[in-house]
């Protein structure tokens, strides 16, 4: 495995290079880190222009900074010196946002974090064959130069079916709230229960924000005795459905991690699903909070994870020219704050995961992440 991406332990100064608001409110680093002054828009032609497309203000305002800070962050620890990062607000538009980008001679784009977002953007840039990295988690934007670093529902669906099937679990049955995940999920569990010989008994939808939850556990049971019940969705939804499961095995997604309400209910206990490692996350909190004063947002490290990945590939990549995407189709993968992870065939970030048992009131690591492809 080829070590992409390091962490350095010493926190380096930013020589002329940061994340440049363009709209919206500036990150707040220390005094003895100041950016330049936002109202100006560096003219130096020797370095890589790139766009931070994220929302700056609006009900999404607060993980778009925490992404753009973790953007600057990326760009001090490693003391880069090539790149120019100018960050766009989406909030009024994401379209908007792409053009002013695109006219400022930005020539990749980070971001947007929404997949609407996202085909809004691509219909500005792909006439200008501007290529995008963006944060969604939505496999279906994702084109030859639409890359998505977002983490995708159905791998960790995958990965922890895995697991499930290699303890004894052969019959399961689901639960999907209505929408696109759900279908999202529905679609990665048929494709990996075929894939790992597993049988699913059913898979029940229910709207969220009512009971209808409780009903869906019911129609599974009824359907006949299941190893394990699959919860595709949030702390929230799993918290209500788990008392009704009677003391079957729960899995569930990466979005009940780091919850510790998740971690501390009785009628979670043993349950299994899969998520990013947070190994690196810890330092990274840190480090963010001791810059910034808060506490980061969890998707932050997407940002800081994208720089990382331009700086790699951008080191014979020639200011002012295309960006060579091709260079991002390494089958070594990346390293990054969320562990390895490298594009397949379709564009999507393919990631390493671990599987957690809720456990004694919190989570256990019960089988690591891949340290490599």
């Amino acid at each position: 495995m080829t070590r992409r991406f390091a962490v350095l332990a010493t926190l380096s100064l930013l020589a002329g290079c940061a994340v440049i608001p363009k709209t919206g409110p500036a990150p707040a680093p220390r005094p003895t880190e100041a950016a330049p002054d936002s109202n100006v828009l560096p003219t130096d032609a020797d370095r890589h222009r790139i766009a931070l497309l994220v929302p700056m203000t609006g009900p999404n305002a607060s993980v778009g900074q925490a992404i753009a800070n973790a953007a600057t962050m990326a760009l001090l620890d490693t003391n880069a010196q090539s790149l120019r990062i100018t960050t766009y607000d989406t909030s009024a538009g994401a379209g908007v946002a792409a053009t002013r980008a695109i006219q400022d001679g930005n020539k990749l784009i980070l971001g947007p974090l929404m997949a609407d977002d996202v085909v809004a953007v691509a219909a500005v840039a792909r006439p200008a064959k501007v290529p995008m990295i963006t944060y969604s988690n939505d496999a279906s934007v994702a084109t030859s130069d639409v890359f998505v670093l977002g983490q995708v529902p159905g791998q960790s669906v995958a990965r922890v079916l895995g697991y499930a099937k290699s303890h004894g679990v052969n019959r399961v049955g689901a639960l999907v709230p209505g929408g696109v995940y759900g279908q999202r999920v529905s679609a990665a569990l048929s494709a990996s229960a075929q894939r790992e010989g597993l049988t699913v008994t059913g898979i029940e939808s229910y709207a969220r924000g009512n009971t209808s939850v409780a009903s869906a556990v019911r129609r599974i049971k009824a359907k006949g005795p299941v190893d394990a019940l699959l919860i595709a969705d949030g702390p929230r939804i799993a918290l209500t459905a788990a008392p009704q499961a009677g003391g079957t095995r729960l899995i569930g997604t990466e979005l009940w991690s780091g919850d510790a309400a998740v971690a501390k209910s009785p009628a979670m206990k043993g349950a299994w699903f899969a998520a990013v490692s947070d190994r690196r996350f810890g330092q990274f909190e840190q480090s963010y909070r001791n810059r910034f004063g808060a506490t980061p947002a969890r998707l932050a490290t997407l940002g800081y994870d994208s720089v990382l990945l331009t700086l790699n590939v951008a080191r014979n990549w020639r200011p002012g020219t295309a960006f060579p995407t091709a260079r991002l189709a390494d089958r070594d993968g990346y390293i990054g704050l969320d562990g390895v992870f490298r594009f397949n065939a379709n564009g999507v970030a393919e990631r390493a995961m671990e599987v957690r048992e809720v456990s004694g009131g919190t989570f256990v690591t019960v089988s690591p992440a891949p340290s490599r492809f």
